[in-house]
């Protein structure tokens, strides 16, 4: 990783998609960065500080200015560092980058968490139903290995939900049958070494789905 001179600091919690999507893009462009553990339901006050409105990690910190949000930061570390871009060059692929990054947000990641985390049989079946039709869009967008084309960009790093519910919940949220485009693009992925040098364990994972699970559960202080 090539070396830099500006204070970096990157705060976030093992297991976290989130912070992962900051790690990978951090370590594709080789930005040396520190690393500071956060505790879910006992976040420090150098977080809370950073991050009063929505109190969550990830927290990129440069030269003392913090920057919230995953998709945010993401951005920001593109616009920073120009060595190895997650974002288009072009204007407007730039732009359907960030729908179809939006679109995984609101589209996938939201009814994949329920298939997991609702324990009502209707409730499941019918967010199964809404992940599989915004797939399929996903499907018929991906032309070539990645989303970013030959290498893993904006959307790729962002749709890392996607395998990760997969692999976590042992849920066969899409098959080879189904969605042949995607599930070779998620073994790609998975298998780049930035990404499989980044990726947490499974029970790693597991154990931070469970503590936010319990901190959104807590009263609120």
């Amino acid at each position: 990783m090539a070396a830099i001179e500006e204070e970096l600091t990157l705060l976030g919690s093992v297991g976290s998609p989130f912070v992962i999507k900051v790690e990978i893009a951090l370590k594709l462009k080789g930005i040396e960065y520190k690393y500071v553990e956060e505790k879910l339901g006992n976040l420090s006050e150098t977080l809370l500080n950073y991050n009063p409105i929505y109190r969550m990690v990830p927290v990129l910190v440069h030269k003392g200015k913090p920057i919230s949000e995953s998709r945010l930061i993401l951005e920001y570390i593109d616009e920073t560092w120009n060595q190895n871009p997650i974002l288009s060059s072009d204007p407007y692929q730039r732009a359907l980058d960030r729908f179809w990054s939006k679109f995984i947000d609101d589209k996938c990641v939201v009814p994949a968490a329920k298939t997991i985390f609702i324990p009502d049989e209707k409730e499941r079946e019918k967010a199964i139903e809404e992940l599989y039709e915004a797939l399929q869009f996903l499907e018929n967008e991906l032309k070539d290995k990645f989303f970013g084309g030959d290498k893993i960009g904006f959307v790729d790093i962002d749709a890392l939900f996607i395998p990760l519910f997969q692999e976590v919940a042992e849920k066969q949220l899409f098959t080879s049958d189904k969605f042949p485009k995607l599930h070779k693009w998620s073994q790609d992925f998975y298998n780049h070494p930035v990404v499989k040098e980044t990726m947490p364990s499974k029970e790693q994972q597991f154990a931070y789905f469970k503590a936010r699970a319990a901190s959104l559960a807590a009263p609120s202080k």
